[in-house]
């Protein structure tokens, strides 16, 4: 999935361009391709991989989870540190370092014996990913002129494009032909193609070392209070409100972003520039986004358990069920950034967070059963449509909110707050459609002629949302009662998430509409 801003390097550009770029151009765009298709691959793949992984390792929802969140929990929190450890240290040593982490843990995802190996191992890739997602455009802008820039960013925001499209159509087919392992042992022979065509062909880059200097406490800081608040908000179901490791984590990582904020108002070289917040449109442009990418980020973890474990889709048809969605945004975000110099980004961003809302509420509309052409398709479409409007105008707004010298940290930033938003909406929203699952499936269990042992087998078993197992002893008849109970409990779950994904949809419009300037008047000369 592409985020916004990702066709910005983290820094400005600053190395000496290769000899002979006509020939070496095509390599380099051929390594910074494959490299960050990897990790945007990753991030919807692993979605629709999500429904085998749980039962094949016994995983209760929250395991689920975290194989999610604890690779976008180091990728948000660890991308800005990993631009700027390419500009001190050199960008293609820092890009091809998080290919080979990025690989060494997609053996080790593939290999994974049970939950926790495969949510320490996805960790791993997380921070291989932060260092390999700054460093492809980095290296893009280095080592291509001015004059070609612009189209070799453009050659790679389409291929990339076009991955992120196959990628889970190939995942399913991966997950259903032969294991949800394969998701993650493709990665390998691309990483080794990424690593030797870098090594031979890509030239070695540097920023403005002089100026830029690593902020570690601030990325212990920020680590440790998303990863603490991400622990209280998706172990608080099982665990409750009320125990001390979830109140414990909640409050440390309170503390924790209190004191990354204090440190980076303070700081020479900060992680997060506080000062770029002065700028309306720039937060204005983040707020927006931290808004609807939160409703995106849980909308598409949750729909592959809708279509895969309740509608009874294969894992190649869920991951198909996405492409109008990622076609409409890969074909109209260029036209909808020439809305920009139209109309400015003001009225594109208010529009097209409206039609995204239209889109989510779409997706609450099907029931059980029912043609995709009648159900999700419409929805993929609408959300395709206002996505689409967002893209390119909100990275517009972003860098022109901005000095010159600031556009690659502000693309970093904007990028980050992308990926934090799914971090946090992914707990949150996991919080709600947990608690009403377990309502609605406890009211659905009391209406059931089920004996109270079979009740209370099933209930035990709620963390595990759709695939709870039926106890021993149910005929046909009873189990198939059981299944309609258990999908129509997560159906309802399902359609809070959506419900409030579209508030925070239509939110993000209003953010756009107060904080977002209009197009500037044109001065008339008399």
């Amino acid at each position: 999935m592409k985020y916004p801003c990702d066709s910005v390097s983290h820094s400005p550009s600053a190395g000496v361009a290769p000899a002979a770029l006509p020939v070496r151009g095509g390599w380099i765009l051929a390594a910074t391709i494959l490299g960050s298709s990897m990790a945007f691959i990753d991030g919807t793949v692993v979605n629709v991989a999500l429904p085998s992984i749980q039962h094949a390792l016994n995983a209760t929802v929250s395991g689920a989870q975290w194989v999610v969140e604890s690779y976008a929990l180091f990728l948000a929190a660890l991308i800005l540190l990993g631009g700027t450890l390419g500009d001190l240290y050199g960008r293609r040593l820092m890009f091809t370092s998080g290919v080979f982490l990025f690989a060494a843990a997609s053996a080790w995802c593939g290999f994974a014996p049970d939950i926790r190996h495969l949510i320490a191992a996805r960790a791993l890739q997380g921070v291989g990913g932060a260092l390999l997602v700054p460093g492809s455009l980095a290296i893009i802008s280095a080592a291509f002129p001015t004059s070609e820039r612009g189209k070799a960013i453009g050659t790679w925001s389409g291929f990339t494009g076009i991955t992120a499209a196959i990628g889970p159509v190939l995942g399913g087919w991966l997950v259903e032909h032969l294991s949800w392992r394969w998701v993650f042992f493709i990665n390998l022979p691309l990483a080794a193609a990424v690593i030797a065509i870098s090594f031979l062909f890509v030239p070695e880059s540097y920023g403005e070392r002089g100026k830029n200097k690593l902020d570690i406490p601030g990325a212990f800081l920020i680590t440790m209070g998303l990863g603490c608040l991400v622990f209280s908000m998706i172990e608080a179901p099982e665990l409750g409100w009320t125990n001390p490791a979830t109140w414990g984590t909640a409050t440390a990582g309170s503390i924790a972003i209190i004191l990354f904020l204090w440190r980076e108002a303070r700081a020479d070289s900060p992680l997060l520039p506080l000062q770029l917040f002065r700028s309306m449109n720039f937060s204005g442009a983040n707020l927006l986004t931290l808004l609807l990418y939160a409703a995106l980020g849980a909308m598409l973890f949750f729909l592959p358990f809708n279509l895969i474990q309740v509608q009874g889709y294969t894992p190649t048809q869920a991951g198909a069920a996405n492409l109008p969605f990622i076609f409409i945004l890969f074909f109209l975000s260029r036209w909808a950034g020439g809305l920009v110099a139209h109309y400015g980004a003001k009225l594109p961003l208010v529009i097209g967070p409206l039609i995204a809302a239209a889109g989510f509420l779409l997706f609450a509309r099907p029931a059980i059963g029912g043609s995709y052409w009648t159900t999700f398709f419409p929805a993929m479409l609408v959300l395709g449509l206002g996505m689409s409007g967002v893209v390119a105008p909100l990275t517009t707004t972003v860098m022109d909110s901005v000095s010159e010298h600031q556009a690659g940290v502000a693309s970093g930033v904007n990028n980050a707050v992308s990926r934090v938003a799914s971090l946090l909406s992914i707990a949150v929203l996991g919080i709600i459609a947990l608690h009403v699952f377990n309502t609605q499936l406890e009211t659905r269990l009391a209406a059931e002629k089920l004996s109270p042992a079979a009740k209370h087998a099933v209930l035990e078993q709620r963390n595990r949302l759709t695939q709870i197992q039926p106890p021993e002893g149910l005929n046909a008849g009873q189990r198939d009662a059981l299944k309609h109970s258990i999908d129509e409990s997560f159906l309802v779950g399902f359609r809070w998430v959506i419900i409030v994904s579209a508030g925070l949809a239509l939110l993000s419009a209003l953010s756009a509409w107060v904080l977002i300037e209009g197009k500037p008047r044109k001065t008339q000369v008399h």
